[in-house]
This record gives C-alpha cells, sequence and structure tokens, in this order.
C-alpha cells in the first residue's frame, strides 16, 4: 500500500485539532488532585495497572510502539523527575508515559477537558491525571498536588505544545512557563520525543519514543533565566530526535497569513 499523506492548515500553532465531547469542561470548585480515602489508595494500584495493560495493547496493537531510552529510569528512583514530550497522540499520549517512564509511575497533567469525555474521563483522576485548574484560585492545591508527586519520587507528564496535533513530525516552539514544575521542585528534567516511520502495508506510521536527559537547571541563573535554560536543553534534544522521523502521515501547513510562532 502507497504512503498518502494527509495535509491539515493551521492558523495559529494553538489551534486545536483534536477536541474532546465537551470540550469546556470546568473543574467544580471543590475538586482535590489528591485522593487521599482508602477507596482511592486501593482503586488507584488496580486502575494504574489495568491502563498499564491497555498501553501496552494499544502501544502495540495501534501505535506498533518502540521505545528507546538513553537513560534507565530506575537509575532515578530516589528523586521525581518532570517528563516533557511533543503532543501528537490523543490517546496514546495519555497512556504510554507508563510505558516509556517505567517503573516510575507517572502523574500526566492534562486539560480538565479531558475530564469531559465520557466514561474514560472519569477515571483518568484515579489513574493519575493532575487537571490544570479552571480558576485561578485552584492553583495553589494544584501546585500543591504536583509537588507531592514529585516528592513520592514519581514522574510528572507535560506536553507544553499544550494542543495535539496527531502524527506531527514538527516541534512547535512552546514556551518556558511549564518548566517551573522542574526549577521550583528541584527536580531533573527529561524528555521523550514521539517520532514517525512508515509502515509496509500501511499508511498509518509506527511510532519511535526517545527518552532523553536527565537535564538540569542552573542554579546559578535567575529563576526565569533557569526555566528558560533549562527549555532551551529540552528543546534541543526535541528538536535532534524528531529527525529520526521518516514518514509524514499528516502534515501541518501555516494558513496564508497565519502566525508560526509559540513562544520560544
Amino acid at each position: 500500500m502507497s504512503p498518502k499523506k494527509q495535509i491539515r492548515y493551521y492558523k495559529t500553532l494553538h489551534d486545536d485539532f483534536v477536541e474532546s465531547s465537551d470540550q469546556d469542561f470546568t473543574l467544580p470548585e471543590d475538586y482535590v488532585w489528591v485522593r487521599e480515602s482508602i477507596k482511592a489508595r486501593l482503586a488507584r494500584p488496580i486502575l494504574y495497572s489495568i491502563g498499564y495493560l491497555f498501553a501496552l495493547i494499544y502501544g502495540k496493537a495501534v501505535l506498533h510502539l518502540k521505545i528507546v531510552r538513553a537513560i534507565d529510569m530506575k537509575d532515578y528512583r530516589n528523586t521525581g523527575a518532570v517528563v516533557y514530550g511533543n503532543h501528537t497522540q490523543p490517546i496514546g499520549d495519555v497512556f504510554v508515559p507508563a510505558l516509556v517512564c517505567a517503573p516510575k509511575q507517572c502523574y500526566t497533567i492534562a486539560s480538565p477537558a479531558n475530564l469531559g469525555i465520557p466514561v474514560i474521563g472519569t477515571l483518568l483522576p484515579w489513574m493519575g491525571a493532575l487537571p490544570i485548574p479552571s480558576d485561578f484560585k485552584q492553583m495553589r492545591k494544584f501546585l500543591s498536588a504536583v509537588r507531592q508527586r514529585l516528592q513520592e519520587n514519581n514522574c510528572v507528564i507535560v506536553y507544553p505544545e499544550q494542543h495535539v496535533w496527531p502524527y506531527c513530525t514538527q516541534i512547535r516552539p512552546y514556551p518556558a512557563t511549564s518548566f517551573d514544575y522542574a526549577v521550583k521542585n528541584k527536580v531533573p528534567a527529561f524528555c521523550m520525543t514521539t517520532t514517525y516511520q512508515h509502515r509496509r502495508f500501511s499508511e498509518k506510521p509506527r511510532a519511535t519514543v526517545y527518552l532523553d536527559g536527565p537535564f538540569y537547571a542552573d542554579a546559578s541563573l535567575s529563576p526565569q533565566a533557569q526555566k528558560e535554560a533549562l527549555r532551551d536543553q529540552v528543546y534541543a534534544c526535541m528538536q535532534k530526535r524528531s529527525k529520526q522521523s521518516t514518514y509524514q502521515y499528516m502534515e501541518y501547513r501555516p494558513m496564508q497569513g497565519a502566525e508560526d510562532h509559540g513562544g520560544k
């Protein structure tokens, strides 16, 4: 089967190409990011194991996934870590980090819209989703949850591009804002870069994910400069890894007069 390229056009790098069934879902005022009840403590490992099994099946059957690790997360069992990835799979990006970062457990910072997805949305918080606050008043509890998960030596997963562009092979520019998680909590940053290669007898490519790091903030710099320098290191690594993409299933092109910047 000869490959066929799909072309999508964007106005800005913040365009959404994938929307949930309840894109405007907002968190309730009393939303709880860290559930400490007995029910929650019992349910989380069970649901996480189910999610991990689903990731194995989905990765093999749908993404034909290959994982290449420049490092072994076992060597970082005594520290939390923030892992930054390019956002190219609406379902895979939820589950694949569990495979990439094993044996460490993952908590993924996600849009509240994901919680509006029927059935799956209600399960995501139990499987480690950390939805971004809908209200500034909720920010303190959200940041406290991120800090707690890192202090528990887990991985916090961040997609700084913010919006899912399926099968996108370019690394979109992103601001240094999300690198505050690594800087403030004094933990190493890593990056996982999803790339795509052509598969025989199929239009859809297979995915290869590269895990690289660690990257550390330079404490001699100001907090803002630390975030920007750390962003630059991670972005450069992701750019280098993205060259391992050998096939474009979907190509993204700017419309005439489109804004082709994203804060970098």
